[in-house]
């Protein structure tokens, strides 16, 4: 544990208590969980680059999602879908993701410019503590850690409902992308070659995994 300086208590967007301390040294900030009413802390993440607002997703969101996601599938192979979703289907993954996973979106002057969520892994009964982790931030918004501060809220949500292990599947190549999931923790575990046609070419896909 760091020596600690500057404590200050928040509810995130879940209801949970957490702790800020500020790191002395590093002018990090560590986001502390509460483990007991003796005010015993387990720290979990690190917070210091991350001053955008992230929340749960509401279904009024919709078209805010919808737009970001459209170009990933019109315009790259991130995404290996053919037609970009409407905001009604939007809305019913949505639907479909609540409460069961988390679904958060990142703000920055009230605009949303990213999200992010956990969803189902495989539909066997013993993959049932699995999820997969998607993350798409906004085309003008990359490379200010919209991503990782998402996913520094996303993975200790995703633990707090008691899932155990998160996966990241990657259209390669996608130098950024593996770079975000290695350095949030993640680590290959596999690759699927020519597992994905689109735009008249195979695409192979990287598995990344992280224990939460």
């Amino acid at each position: 544990m760091c020596a600690r300086q500057d404590l200050s208590e928040k509810y995130d967007v879940f209801g949970r208590l957490h702790v800020l301390v500020a790191h002395p040294a590093r002018q990090w900030t560590y986001a502390l969980d509460r483990m007991d009413a003796s005010g015993q802390f387990d720290e979990i993440l690190l917070l210091g680059w991350c001053n955008m607002h992230v929340r749960q997703i509401a279904m009024g969101d919709a078209p805010a999602v919808q737009a970001i996601y459209a170009p990933y599938v019109t315009s790259t192979t991130i995404s290996f879908e053919d037609v970009p979703p409407d905001i009604v289907e939007i809305e019913r993954r949505i639907a479909a993701i609540l409460p069961r996973y988390p679904y958060l979106v990142a703000e920055e002057d009230g605009r949303i410019v990213g999200y992010a969520y956990a969803s189902e892994h495989r539909t066997r009964a013993a993959y049932r503590t699995s999820v997969d982790v998607t993350v798409y931030v906004a085309p003008g918004a990359q490379r200010r850690g919209v991503a990782r501060c998402l996913y520094a809220r996303l993975l200790p949500a995703a633990a707090s409902l008691g899932y155990h292990a998160a996966f990241a599947g990657i259209a390669l190549p996608n130098d950024a992308s593996v770079a975000l999931h290695e350095v949030m923790g993640f680590e290959l575990v596999g690759i699927y070659r020519e597992v994905g046609r689109k735009f008249d070419a195979w695409h192979d896909v990287g598995w990344w995994q992280r224990l939460l």
